[in-house]
């Protein structure tokens, strides 16, 4: 009898239950997950049928035809018109393109009934390896299907669809007629649809019949990638695609390895026709377009899709930015040149016009002529070494942004700079050199030695990190001391553009873009393009390096392509290359507010040299000056971050100007809040006036005696003047003693002396005192007197001498006999300029004849005043004197300068600046204060504008 209160069969069912085995439980939860997975998959698989489009017979044989729009929403552009399409039979097909075809594509296409079960098996691994959407299996139906009926995205839901109407397909058509549609519909690059047209466009055939092996082969390889295999633009790449098909058809048994063989001989360039297609409207910009779509819708086809395709393009932007490319443009282009290769080139440009605020692509000019064929786009495709236009985005602005760099930060342009672990040095132009500059005069005339030092302070990795904020790629490369000037990573117009845009837009980043939004046709589905906004540097470094490029355009190496009245910032760039004799890259990129503008010139053949480096300046003023009519066009806003200050010249470092500074001393910069300077200069303080001033006159010698007292730790001079009888101060002498005598003093008169205290940049106020010299009466004999009035004995002056002053000649002279006056004669080349006569043992010659650079000669004749001495003429003494001249730098048109001169004899050199300043010069006043130094200013002449050459492989380049 149970004594737990269960029945013993239910005790026996519990036991077997515990006796089941795990295996079992698990296989059983197996099995209900994976019906309820295939139950689910199923349903799922079912909705996708279910909401799968119609097969549309009018659908099947017409590629939709894309709508380009420009800023304004107009359409520009219609990607696939009928007029591009030539329809052919399948009776038309030679077997051979068949073979090509088939065996490229779909190899078991005539066996299988829309699908193929093995390529989706093999595919099916591949995606589980590698992730869905690695590799298709999609057969030549499923293609049909795919751009007759769908989009071209990557989802599980469109491949489902995708097979399904692929067997529907199958079953409603032909084989022969699903080659026939599929042949007339797909895209084979130039604008052309379909294989007849194809044929036509390339090979000039309009019979397929006579298609060559080598022919069908490259048709049929043309639709994997049609822009990429494109014969015209890349015949290399087409051959190589070729020989893939050929190998196909080996492997498929449709020709022998000794027929593929013979048909890779073929020369692809001798297959074309040489009527090429007209080139679409704007082709420099469509590429960007069909770029930009490629690469961020995935699977789009901006030929064969019927896309909506919303973009950035102004057609007057362009279309002026196309007519100074064009064969009859109004510039004046270098004539076609003979290249070392024995080849002829001509010379090629590349331009990209952006909106400042948004980084919206405005134009696009890809080619001299236009780009033809889809073939190469010098504004988006070139890797060209960008030469100076690096400066601001490798040194200068990486100063400021890391370092907090001040726009008058002193940097030393001391000689050419060698490069560490190499025999190499960077020059500058003209083996000329500035000394102590200032960060905007080094980036105003593009200086070399200061922008290497520039990278070197601030760092590779520093310097790297910023230019990368600013799209500017180093891929696989490491970046390099040459970097700083330009001379090592590569980038074409648009990259360059972008990066400027930042400068002129706040330090605010993003892509160059074309395109704005695209919308597809099958279910209106829209796909933004816009890229997102970020800030790549402090507002501070952006205002600073636009204030000093708008001094580079204004007064430097880029003044040729200054707007006169429009607020905008550029900076130059010429390349040079070892064994080249010039620079085979020029450069300018520049902006404003509205507009961003890069321009690239140069051969296609990178070992040419340019005749004439300053065409970019040319196209860059036109176009901004187009751009810009009747539009306003405000100024470059100076942040709360940024403080503009005057700061004495010559200070190292920044020192405030004193009371004592004279206003050409005072310069005016831009400093980073809460890093502008706090001393004062004391370079041109006033010095203090001499103490204890006092004269006597002493009978004996005739003479005043003055003394006086001065401490200072300075080099200190004094300059001693005297005036008689309330005349004119006339400066008697300089000494350095704190004493001194005035010989031959008058009797009967008074002489007010004056002392002042100098060192070689400042003065004190002047001292004064009064002494009265007595009369003759009052002094002796008047028969002493008369005895000395009768020996009419006039000698002649000692100790002439003549010492330059500025543009004045201090003479001073000394005289030892009876009273008399000195009559000063002033002559120049044997030719008497001026007489005076005077009193005193002195005189102060200055006017107009004086001249710098010039040399006089100084005539002293001492002439008797009183009894039988008046009127009686000494002996004359004699002296010479020459003037320095003006410290004057010579014009920068050196044969290693970035810009040549104007007459263009110097291809290399880039721009001479006008009336440039010289900013360093150390007058050696140190006082403790860190070496302030007055600055000498040179003035350049004016024979353009004075670039340095930058270093690339140890060359000057520009």
């Amino acid at each position: 009898m149970a004594t737990n209160g269960q029945s013993r069969s239910a005790r026996r069912k519990q036991k077997k239950a515990a006796k089941k085995p795990l295996w079992k439980k698990i296989l059983l939860i197996s099995a209900i997950f994976i019906l309820t997975i295939g139950v689910g998959v199923g349903v799922l698989f079912t909705y996708y049928i279910a909401t799968a489009p119609d097969i549309d017979a009018s659908k099947l044989d017409t590629p939709f035809s894309s709508k380009i729009y420009d800023k304004d929403g107009e359409v520009f552009a219609d990607l696939g018109a009928g007029e591009t399409r030539t329809k052919i039979e399948y009776e038309e097909l030679p077997q051979v393109l068949i073979d090509a075809v088939i065996s490229t594509e779909d190899a078991r296409f005539f066996e299988h009934p829309g699908i193929d079960v093995w390529r989706i098996g093999g595919a099916l691994v591949a995606n589980i390896k590698n992730g869905f959407g690695s590799e298709g299996a999609s057969t030549i139906t499923q293609q049909l299907v795919e751009q007759s009926f769908l989009s071209p995205e990557k989802k599980i839901s469109i491949k489902v669809q995708e097979m399904w109407l692929a067997l529907g397909l199958e079953r409603q058509y032909s084989k022969k007629e699903i080659l026939e549609m599929y042949l007339n519909k797909i895209y084979y690059g130039n604008r052309a649809y379909g294989v007849g047209k194809a044929a036509e466009l390339y090979f000039g055939k309009t019979d397929l019949s006579e298609l060559t092996l080598p022919e069908a082969a490259i048709l049929a390889g043309l639709p994997q990638r049609p822009s990429g295999y494109n014969p015209f633009k890349n015949p290399e790449l087409t051959k190589d695609r070729m020989n893939t098909v050929l190998s196909l058809m080996v492997n498929n048994g449709k020709i022998t390895e000794s027929e593929a063989e013979e048909a890779r001989q073929v020369d692809i360039p001798s297959l074309l026709t040489d009527d090429t297609p007209d080139p679409t409207p704007y082709q420099a910009f469509l590429q960007q377009v069909r770029k930009e779509v490629e690469e961020k819708v995935e699977g789009a086809d901006i030929y064969t899709d019927g896309l909506k395709i919303h973009t950035t393009i102004d057609t007057d932007a362009q279309d002026h930015v196309e007519s100074l490319l064009a064969e009859d443009s109004p510039i004046d282009y270098p004539a076609t040149v003979t290249g070392p290769d024995g080849n002829e080139a001509d010379m090629e440009a590349g331009m990209t016009v952006l909106d400042t605020e948004t980084g919206a692509i405005r134009a696009i000019g890809g080619a001299r002529g236009g780009v033809k064929n889809d073939g190469f786009n010098y504004a988006t495709d070139i890797s060209r070494q960008p030469g100076s236009t690096f400066k601001p985005i490798i040194d200068y602005g990486p100063a400021i942004e890391n370092k907090q760099w001040s726009t008058y930060h002193q940097l030393n342009d001391d000689g050419p700079y060698d490069i560490a672990g190499s025999d190499k040095q960077i020059n500058t132009w003209a083996n000329q050199y500035y000394g102590w500059v200032s960060m905007r005069y080094a980036l105003q005339q593009s200086l070399n030695v200061p922008a290497v030092k520039t990278f070197d302070e601030v760092g590779a990795s520093n310097a790297k990190q910023f230019a990368e904020g600013l799209g500017i790629s180093f891929g696989d490369s490491n970046i390099k001391l040459t970097d700083a000037i330009g001379g090592n990573i590569g980038t074409n117009p648009l990259e360059l553009a972008g990066a400027y845009r930042a400068f002129a837009n706040g330090g605010v980043y993003n892509e160059p873009y074309a395109v704005t939004k695209v919308e597809f046709p099958d279910n209106g589905r829209t796909v933004d393009l816009k890229p997102e906004s970020e800030a790549a540097m402090s507002e501070s470094t952006a205002y600073m390096i636009s204030d000093m490029l708008k001094t580079a355009i204004s007064e430097g190496t880029g003044a040729q392509a200054n707007v006169p009245g429009l607020p905008d910032a550029g900076k130059t760039g010429t390349t040079t290359r070892e064994g080249i004799e010039g620079s085979p890259d020029s450069w300018f990129s520049g902006y404003t507010t509205n507009y961003t503008i890069s321009v690239w010139t140069g051969y296609n053949n990178n070992n040419i040299a340019l005749p004439d480096t300053k065409i970019p300046h040319t196209l860059y003023k036109s176009t901004m000056s187009e751009l810009s009519k009747n539009v306003e066009t405000a100024d470059f806003t100076k942040p709360d971050s940024v403080v503009e200050i005057g700061v004495e010249k010559g200070s190292r470092p920044a020192k405030l100007p004193s009371d004592y500074t004279p206003e050409s001393e005072i310069v005016t910069e831009l400093f980073v809040k809460g890093n502008e300077p706090s001393k004062t200069s004391q370079h041109y303080d006033q010095l203090d006036p001499v103490n204890g001033l006092e004269a006597s006159y002493d009978e004996s010698s005739n003479a005043i005696q003055v003394e006086w007292d001065y401490e200072s730790d300075e080099d200190v001079s004094f300059e001693v003047s005297a005036s008689v009888d309330d005349g004119q101060m006339q400066g008697l002498s300089s000494t350095d003693e704190t004493s001194m005598e005035i010989s031959n003093v008058e009797p009967d008169t008074t002489y007010d002396i004056q002392v002042v205290a100098k060192t070689d940049s400042n003065t004190s106020e002047p001292a004064t005192t009064t002494v009265q010299v007595p009369g003759d009466g009052e002094d002796g004999d008047d028969e002493e007197k008369e005895d000395e009035n009768n020996e009419e004995n006039i000698p002649a002056v000692s100790g002439l001498s003549a010492t330059p002053s500025g543009s004045t000649i201090d003479v001073s002279w000394q005289y030892d006999g009876p009273p008399a006056q000195f009559e000063v004669a002033v002559s120049k080349g044997g030719s008497q300029l001026q007489t005076q006569t005077v009193d005193s043992a002195g005189i102060v010659i200055e006017g107009e004849g004086v001249q710098p650079g010039q040399t006089y000669s100084i005539a002293v004749t001492p002439i008797g005043k009183d009894g039988a001495n008046e009127g009686v003429k000494g002996d004359q003494s004699s002296t010479q004197v020459t003037i320095p001249g003006e410290n004057n730098s010579g014009s920068e048109d050196g044969g290693a300068g970035e810009d040549n001169n104007n007459n263009g004899t110097n291809e290399n050199s880039e721009e001479n600046s006008n009336n440039g300043s010289n900013e360093g010069n150390d007058n050696g006043s140190d006082n403790n204060e860190n070496n302030e130094e007055n600055s000498n200013t040179s003035n350049n002449n004016e024979n353009g504008e004075g670039e340095n050459r930058e270093e690339s492989n140890g060359n000057s380049n520009q």
